[in-house]
């Protein structure tokens, strides 16, 4: 059974620069809900609830539930500004999710067995991650909060391709609708050569041409 994230907020109707100002001081995040044929609304959400919710992957690639005034709306995170230096959000949107039709969105990669593999325990292959996430089409409903990418049979000169990912059920490949061509890699396994410096040895050579 899927998750279910909970985030609370409340309606506004204050709005501009220097309603987002108060709101920031008051430790209060401004925010916007948009999409699904509905007219967007401005909402606010507690500094602190989003603050630890951002510390979690779920968030920003999961279908939330988002309680505005005890009314509940499956929304995605589309967008956020932070501040500069500052641990602090400063703006998000949302976008309404229709639980009917297909949404587009990003999902973490969560890489396993690396370090057990092959490759992993060869001391001059290094494995490179090309993506870190994948964009992905499915129903609200299929949505997975991360893909897992097994690697426990990697060895020295392998490519594992976008086409090789396991989709969960319901969930397909963006890029690889669009051809073959877009079968892009995402993990490469390659031996790295160390460099000799004959620097040395030529030194030693002259030095013993003089005596």
């Amino acid at each position: 059974m899927a998750i279910t994230h909970e985030i609370k907020a409340e309606s506004r109707k204050d709005e501009g620069k220097g309603a987002s100002r108060r709101l920031r001081h008051a430790a209060y995040v401004p925010a916007v809900v948009y999409g699904a044929g509905k007219a967007p609304q401005s909402i606010q959400i507690e500094h602190n609830t989003i603050l630890l919710a951002a510390r979690h992957e779920w968030f920003f690639s999961s279908v939330l539930d988002l309680n505005i005034d005890g009314n509940v709306e499956k929304v995605l995170v589309r967008d956020w500004q932070k501040h500069p230096y500052k641990q602090q959000m400063l703006h998000m949107d949302f976008q309404r999710v229709d639980q009917n039709a297909l949404l587009r969105t990003s999902v973490p990669l969560h890489f396993l067995n690396q370090e057990t593999s092959p490759a992993g325990k060869t001391s001059h292959v290094v494995v490179s991650h090309a993506l870190t996430e994948i964009e992905v089409s499915c129903l609200p409903k299929d949505l997975p909060e991360f893909i897992e990418v097994d690697l426990a049979s990697l060895k020295e000169g392998d490519i594992v391709h976008l086409s090789q990912i396991k989709l969960p059920a319901g969930v397909t490949s963006v890029q690889l609708a669009l051809g073959e061509e877009h079968d892009i890699a995402v993990v490469t396994a390659q031996a790295v050569k160390e460099e000799v410096d004959e620097t040395p040895a030529a030194d030693a050579a002259g030095e013993a041409d003089k005596k």
